[in-house]
């Protein structure tokens, strides 16, 4: 009997000690780059958060949040919905655009369930293009994750090629900052792989379009 007890308390030590080693840490540190040679990311939203959160699908349409944060590089509408949301541990932003070849890392808190995490930020010069981690789980105990991801596109708003459609700095073909106007029909209406630039506004591919994938995403626990 003292045997069996002895070895069921050596049981419970190492099952306490693997769950230790699985929840070592309590922040997730992501770092992002830039992959592009012409395209920045808008801040970036990253958000902790329950298994089963989808920012979005393939093949269905855009929520409005995704869709503003696509056309506009604005984060706060989708970051206000997340942060409603009881699955949701924490929302964070990179606060500052992101050029090509250049990284940034971002923390945001983890504890039980709330293992899983969501990215995603505008490509500009785009009209509705974005990139995106769309509810992974994350790493455990020492591990570190390396995810890359696509071009998206919202499917919100038509890819006219336009400055004046879309927002950001100062861009040479623009002359200036880009005017931010949303283009008025023609839109896809669902979320799909963004085909890129292909010069039929004034934005020249040889400068600003890419080969996917366009952003590479390194996870791994923070003390």
């Amino acid at each position: 009997m003292k045997k069996f007890v002895t070895l069921m308390a050596l049981g419970l030590l190492l099952a306490a000690t693997a769950r230790a080693t699985d929840d070592a840490g309590d922040k997730f540190e992501i770092t992002v780059t830039n992959l592009t040679r012409g395209q920045q990311f808008t801040p970036i939203l990253v958000a902790s958060h329950e298994a089963g959160l989808r920012l979005f699908e393939l093949g269905s349409p855009a929520n409005t949040e995704l869709a503003t944060l696509a056309e506009e590089g604005n984060t706060a509408p989708l970051s206000a919905a997340l942060s409603a949301r009881p699955e949701v541990l924490e929302v964070a932003g990179s606060g500052a655009l992101l050029n090509p070849g250049a990284s940034v890392t971002i923390i945001v808190k983890t504890r039980g369930r709330f293992d899983h995490l969501s990215v995603a930020s505008m490509l500009i010069p785009t009209n509705d293009g974005f990139f995106a981690l769309n509810g992974v789980r994350g790493p455990r105990g020492n591990q570190t994750q390396m995810h890359t991801s696509v071009a998206y596109d919202s499917g919100s708003e038509i890819n006219d090629e336009l400055c004046s459609s879309i927002p950001g700095p100062f861009f040479t073909e623009c002359g200036g900052p880009g005017g931010g106007g949303a283009a008025v029909g023609g839109e896809e209406g669902y979320v799909h792989i963004n085909a890129g630039i292909h010069g039929i506004g004034e934005l020249p591919p040889e400068v600003r379009d890419w080969r996917n994938p366009v952003a590479k995403v390194t996870i791994r626990r923070a003390d």
